[in-house]
């Protein structure tokens, strides 16, 4: 039986990988300060050693496993507003997705605890910074086409749009952390009061 090789590279982002997967949990079960580069080189399997080759400090390891959150929110999000269904459809599932996407009590304090960090750290202030402009972007993009394909034009600016969606949701995601009862249905509710059938320039 032929065994594959793996390669140097391969091992490296292996090991790079598990690292995030161990602070990933770890981040959200006990928080920014409560974790150690100590904890999860041990959780994981790994030497401290390993952890300082594959990122340069706790800072860096956190962005990595924020990434890794935020990447499976906006895949869940792409998911909703690609489907083939009617507008409303599409924005009703997407109500549905905040009532558990948004303000989930463990990710909120990661995130408010981390951004806590910005003030004192220029680079993760820059890294912030430029996340959430990605972010912004591909809402931009995602009501965009949203809208064009249902017959449907943005009241503002699309890139008006998109920061008003990420201010409210952030907003409603902290006010829910702390209060479960906070009516989610307003995210739509701000989207909706955002667009409106396409005008006719013929018309005009």
């Amino acid at each position: 039986m032929t065994q594959t090789r793996v390669s140097r590279a391969e091992r490296q982002q292996q090991t790079r990988d598990r690292l995030v997967e161990v602070a990933t949990q770890m981040f959200l079960d006990v928080g920014y300060s409560g974790t150690s580069l100590d904890k999860v080189a041990v959780e994981a399997g790994f030497s401290k050693g390993a952890v300082y080759s594959n990122f340069a400090g706790k800072e860096e390891l956190c962005m990595a496993a924020l990434d890794t959150i935020h990447a499976e929110k906006i895949r869940l999000v792409h998911e909703m507003f690609t489907e083939d269904t009617s507008i409303e459809t599409r924005l009703k599932s997407f109500v549905e997705w905040s009532r558990s996407g948004l303000g989930e009590p463990r990710w909120t304090a990661l995130e408010v605890e981390f951004a806590a960090v910005a003030r004192h750290n220029p680079w993760v202030a820059s890294e912030l910074v430029k996340r959430h402009r990605e972010v912004r972007r591909l809402i931009a993009q995602l009501i965009s086409a949203t809208v064009e394909d249902a017959g449907l034009e943005t009241t503002v600016p699309v890139e008006h749009v998109a920061t008003a969606l990420l201010a409210v949701g952030a907003g409603l995601g902290g006010l829910r952390a702390l209060d479960p009862k906070i009516d989610m249905d307003v995210f739509g509710d701000v989207l909706a009061g955002l667009v409106r059938p396409r005008r006719d320039p013929a018309a005009q």
